[in-house]
């Protein structure tokens, strides 16, 4: 019998993560690579030391009090832990680990595709020319908003917040933001720091979420901030879909205050809001914010190290509770 901890691995992640996960670990891998279900949670929490779940595996309050003891360690695969109840689980005695930095980049990628796409008619223009229905140009043909020089608000400076900011500076992006606290002058970087959220709606030409989804947080825009932004601003989403009132997004974007919105995030996913699909003004992408393959890779690596730490009697790096 191997004396290697047990870990359960509910979704399928990278080959290169379960090749290192299968050397150090006695694997158990769902092979049809379905979200793993509240009963699932409970019953593996028998079987294994240790788990490496996805946003997709919830672990409520509920299911937490029903673990069994034998499972001490869940090693996020994500960096963003709205799935998890970190009390609950930190009675529980269990360690919760998430997935910073690696991400960054790679989600910041997808922010300025949204930002682009939404302000630029990707939608429209790409329906246009695939079915055939391109047939006449003219000055006023799908005129958009232009990005270069405009005024961005970024709420939640974290590091994915910062890397897009980085990115921006390369549009001549004027950098507003709110943050919980103020960066110091090397992050900030020349942008303007807003104390509250109203105040960076009324200079946001642009505005992109990068805050976690918290009881803070949950509806974050809704119509009265909505209503706070200029007319004909753009908004950018690849935190959490809860950050947004789904209903006040479409009235805002009905009567033309918003132009334009890019959504890497919905409020239920998969799936997403079917009353989307029919606004040409909204480019949606299916939550691929940090879908690259170095970045799996850094991820699944970056939750073995959690993992390793936690067996060989370390403090794991990314620690939460």
């Amino acid at each position: 019998m191997s004396d290697k901890p047990v870990i359960w691995i509910p979704r399928r992640l990278s080959d290169a993560t379960l090749a290192r996960a299968r050397r150090d670990y006695e694997v158990i891998l769902n092979e049809d690579d379905t979200p793993g279900s509240a009963e699932d949670i409970i019953a593996m929490s028998a079987r294994v030391e240790g788990m490496i779940p996805c946003h997709s595996e919830h672990f409520s309050a509920e299911v937490v009090a029903q673990l069994d003891p034998r499972m001490k360690i869940v090693a996020n695969h994500s960096v963003g832990v709205d799935h998890c109840d970190l009390p609950a689980l930190e009675s529980h005695g269990v360690v919760v680990t998430n997935t910073p930095d690696v991400l960054s980049d790679a989600t910041a990628e997808i922010a300025m595709l949204l930002m682009l796409g939404a302000a630029r008619h990707a939608v429209a223009g790409d329906r246009i020319v695939r079915t055939g229905a391109w047939d006449s140009w003219s000055p006023s043909f799908m005129v958009g908003k232009q990005v270069t020089g405009a005024r961005i608000g970024i709420v939640g400076m974290g590091r994915v917040g910062r890397a897009f900011a980085r990115k921006a500076r390369g549009f001549d992006m004027e950098i507003h933001y709110h943050n919980r606290s103020r960066l110091s002058p090397e992050d900030e970087a020349g942008a303007i720091f807003h104390a509250d959220v109203d105040s960076l709606l009324e200079v946001s030409d642009f505005l992109s979420l990068h805050c976690p989804a918290t009881p803070d947080t949950r509806k974050l825009l809704n119509a009265e901030r909505l209503a706070r932004l200029p007319v004909g601003a753009v908004i950018v989403n690849t935190a959490r879909g809860a950050l947004i009132d789904e209903s006040a997004l479409l009235e805002a974007l009905n009567s033309g205050h918003v132009a334009a919105a890019g959504l890497d995030c919905f409020e239920v996913e998969p799936g997403g809001n079917p009353d989307f699909a029919a606004h040409d003004n909204i480019f949606m992408l299916p939550h691929i914010g940090s879908a690259t393959r170095a970045t799996r890779d850094a991820m699944g690596f970056r939750a073995l190290d959690n993992l390793d730490a936690f067996f060989a009697g370390k403090e794991p790096k990314d620690r939460l509770v």
